[in-house]
């Protein structure tokens, strides 16, 4: 099991008890530490340290910081110094090695050490000049004494595929290979499979059922079919696979999926949660082959509110694997024949976009929100390398399957707390109301007249105001930074994006530990037991940790291939989107490639320039040299630092925006920040939809 990180008391503004969050250490060996009752994306309540005052912490440690006094305080803001390590994020990190004046060293990659680490005698474990190795820390490095290491892998060299794959697996700490003794519960449950359908588990073979899964998916967890019964009134089955029929509480299988929490998508591999012989072959729903599946009915009325909704133990025959591309095809011409299939699936086909198109709307109209980011990603040669990068476009077939996931998600959690059984939920809290007074200050600026955005209805409202405009961009970008982040946990928040008061993850337990939990509670109502409480609530922070993780080492790997492919194009331009707005420059993000780095105060155009944090602006004097969240712009690529991930662009365009609002101080430009301080590409939050359906 994955070893938990204990919970640190609540941070404390006293002297003497100090306040207890977390490092992040700045290139220049400053840093911040957010506290660990700050709310989420607040960043007033982050205290500065200085270099010397930090300790021997590194980024990610959990510390105790002691507050600086009103005469220590030399910035603006809360300032401090750490006083104690309370527990240490990782003692591994990955680096270059090096040899210099007969020692070897190591220079760990990112800005966390400003100097080298010593790791002893030239060639240990065999590494050579510029080879990535992971280091285990021995003596931190201070301000004032040199760190001390030793090698304990060589990844390969710099550059050659794969290494950066593997240098992000072991800076994440992502897991390897599965243990034997897990390979071996997976081979017993493949012995005892046989497609037989066992007794208490109703046969489905017969039904018309289908998948729709990307081109390039592996597993199916999820199948649907669709009648219209009495009354013109509609049967939804969204049909998940039986994970835990193979994966029993406790066993070998079920602790390492603990551990993982989540499958890991990396742009050239995926790392499972569970085994390939459960995830790909037993527990995938494959076309032609009988599976075991939970099967959640759904009854709506012709107009698509729901009546009643259960779930099943099932055995299942998908008839057709699609892709969404080849539903895209059918959607667009119904009677095509482009794409091969029978009568009856053409007809389900029909249903399905007629019922979705249905709940859809009335989704909408309970105040669900959907943000307009566009999603890019890069493609790759056979060595790992980019070549390019495409737009992910949610098509309507993307949305049937959202749409059904999301109803059945919904069902679930329902049917869970009808019967007054804890389980995790998928919790998105609403918005902090001084971010939406904030965004609200932000729009109002551009121009867009709207009431109070505390009411849902309000942002809605707000999104398709902007839709298609040239404000889209910057109205967008705004919203998602208001937004809180979704968690799992058995509290009762409900999910404010989805405007649903009951949320739960059912739909993917092939991937998701969370799900595979809900699964085993519908099970033990079933049997006439309440699910147990205790727990949950470190359950889903675990989860909810992991799923972080996974989710940053993917934006990591992206990150450190685009500067990698970048590296030798110094020079090249292209369209970008302001992503933030500080007072030192822009964070610009690539539209074409999602390469995403620092045009700093110094490239800007000569001016004075006023930094407005409520309105994300940064405006100088001149026409033209108003910058704004969300901004298009015309970038080129001015350096590459691939061993410190940073990434600076220089502005080559522009268009004129007008004055700036008259507030806030001005900031001359050269004199902004410390002219070493460079942005990391990819520095800025993560677009929250993803090319992975939401389910």
């Amino acid at each position: 099991m994955t070893r938990q990180r204990p919970k640190p008391e609540k941070s404390r503004r006293g002297r003497g008890e100090g306040v207890v969050g977390i490092f992040k250490r700045a290139s220049g060996g400053y840093g911040f530490v957010r506290p660990l009752d700050a709310p989420a994306g607040d960043r007033s309540a982050d205290i500065h340290i200085a270099a010397h005052a930090a300790l021997d912490a590194a980024t990610g440690d959990t510390v105790r910081v002691r507050m600086a006094t009103g005469r220590d305080v030399r910035r603006p803001g809360p300032a401090g110094e750490i006083v104690e390590v309370v527990e240490r994020k990782t003692t591994r990190f990955v680096g270059s090695y090096f040899e210099a004046a007969g020692s070897g060293w190591v220079q760990v990659d990112g800005t966390n050490f400003a100097r080298a680490v010593s790791v002893g005698d030239p060639g240990a474990k065999g590494a050579r000049d510029r080879d990535k190795v992971v280091v285990e820390m021995v003596r931190f490095p201070t301000a004032v004494r040199d760190g001390e290491g030793v090698i304990v892998e060589v990844l390969g060299r710099a550059g050659m595929p794969g290494v950066d794959t593997q240098t992000v697996i072991h800076e994440f700490g992502l897991p390897g290979p599965f243990p034997e003794t897990v390979t071996a519960d997976a081979r017993r449950q493949a012995e005892r499979f046989t497609e037989e359908i066992e007794d208490g588990r109703r046969d489905l073979t017969r039904r018309t059922i289908i998948t729709i899964d990307p081109v390039d998916a592996r597993d199916f967890d999820d199948a649907i079919s669709l009648e219209r019964i009495d009354r013109g009134h509609w049967l939804l089955g969204v049909h998940i696979a039986d994970v835990s029929h193979f994966v029993e509480e406790g066993s070998p299988l079920d602790q390492e999926a603990l551990a993982r929490g989540t499958s890991v998508y990396l742009p050239d591999r995926v790392i499972p949660m569970l085994p390939e012989i459960v995830s790909n072959n037993l527990a995938s729903l494959q076309p032609g082959r009988v599976r075991y599946a939970r099967t959640c009915w759904m009854e709506f009325t012709p107009d698509g509110a729901p009546v009643h909704a259960e779930v099943e133990r099932s055995a299942i025959k998908s008839a057709r694997r699609f892709t969404y591309e080849e539903v895209d095809v059918f959607l667009a011409d119904p009677e095509t024949r482009t794409v091969e299939m029978t009568g009856d699936v053409r007809v389900l086909l029909g249903r399905m976009r007629d019922l979705a198109r249905i709940l859809r709307a009335r989704r909408t109209a309970k105040g669900s929100l959907e943000l307009s980011m566009p999603e890019v990603k890069i493609d790759l040669d056979r060595d790992g390398r980019v070549r390019g990068a495409h737009v992910v476009e949610n098509t309507e077939s993307h949305k049937i399957i959202e749409e059904f996931m999301l109803s059945a998600n919904e069902a679930v959690a329902e049917m869970l707390a009808k019967a007054g059984a804890p389980f995790l939920r998928r919790v998105h809290p609403a918005p902090d109301l001084r971010k939406l007074r904030q965004l609200t200050e932000f729009v109002t600026e551009l121009g867009f007249e709207v009431d109070s955005l505390e009411s849902r209805f309000e942002l809605q409202r707000l999104l398709g105001l902007v839709a298609g405009r040239p404000e889209e961009h910057a109205v967008n970008y705004a919203v998602l930074r208001s937004l809180t982040r979704a968690a799992y946990g058995p509290q009762e928040d409900g999910h404010f994006a989805l405007a649903s008061d009951c949320y739960s993850h059912f739909t993917s337990p092939i991937r998701r530990y969370p799900d595979l939990t809900v699964h085993r509670a519908l099970d033990m109502l079933a049997r006439g037991r309440r699910p147990p409480a205790e727990g949950l609530p470190q359950l889903g922070e675990q989860c909810s940790q992991l799923e972080r993780r996974a989710e940053a080492a993917e934006r990591e790997l992206v990150k450190l291939k685009l500067l990698n492919f970048l590296s030798s194009r110094i020079g090249l331009e292209m369209d970008a989107v302001v992503t933030g707005v500080e007072p030192f420059g822009l964070f610009v993000q690539g539209i074409e490639l999602p390469a995403e780095g620092l045009v700093s105060l110094e490239s800007l155009p000569d001016d004075t320039y006023r930094y407005e944090r409520a309105s994300h602006t940064l405006s100088g004097r001149r026409p033209g040299h108003s910058f704004r969240l969300g901004d298009r712009v015309r970038v080129a690529v001015a350096k590459v630092d691939v061993d410190r991930r940073t990434l600076d662009f220089r502005l080559v365009g522009t268009r004129s925006r007008g004055p700036a609002p008259p507030r806030a101080a001005a900031v001359r430009r050269h004199k902004g920040r410390p002219a070493k301080s460079r942005g990391k590409a990819g520095s800025k939050p993560a677009k929250k939809h993803r090319s992975r359906r939401r389910k």
